[in-house]
């Protein structure tokens, strides 16, 4: 699929489906997508489900990621860890269908609404990768701060799924 992305300059990737960013009044009034891209060439993505809401994963893009989501309508990403392009659910067939896709207000942030085929998006099984939580307030003083896990059985298994593919969390 050609998707009309090509390196434009060394601050990152350029589509032609993103506007140059000319002033703030067009980055935050305007209709024009110019997103800020970071000196790595990444966005921040926030995902969540479409129906419920729930966060489901936080990631990146570069612009060949942010302009495979906007035309394929299939979440894509940067994958810092692995450091190359990652279409979710590839490998694991859980892939995001985006149902709506939108930008904060000065165009450094993405968030995505999406429909999980097979309705699990963290690689270690669950389905959301924010599965555990962290004691706030006066139970807070515990050292180390202990997580409690707020899924309690996993969606799928990763060593069925993912066979002997290197896991992504580095060290």
């Amino acid at each position: 699929m050609d998707i009309g992305w090509e390196v434009m300059t060394e601050q990152g990737s350029k589509s032609p489906l993103f506007a140059d960013r000319l002033s703030v009044e067009q980055v935050e009034e305007g209709h024009e997508l110019a997103p800020k891209f970071d000196e790595r060439g990444l966005i921040p993505v926030v995902t969540t489900a479409y129906a419920s809401g729930e966060l489901l994963m936080h990631g990146y893009m570069n612009a060949e990621a942010l302009a495979r989501t906007i035309e394929s309508g299939e979440a894509w990403y940067y994958s810092r860890s692995r450091q190359a392009l990652w279409h979710k659910g590839a490998t694991s067939g859980l892939v995001q269908k985006v149902r709506e896709m939108r930008i904060d207000d000065d165009q450094d942030c993405v968030w995505l609404r999406v429909e999980v085929v097979g309705d699990a998006s963290c690689h270690v099984g669950y389905r959301s990768c924010f599965y555990r939580s962290l004691p706030v307030g006066e139970t807070a003083g515990q050292r180390p701060v202990q997580l409690q896990f707020e899924e309690r059985e996993k969606t799928f298994d990763p060593v069925e799924v993912y066979g002997d593919a290197p896991n992504p969390t580095q060290l």
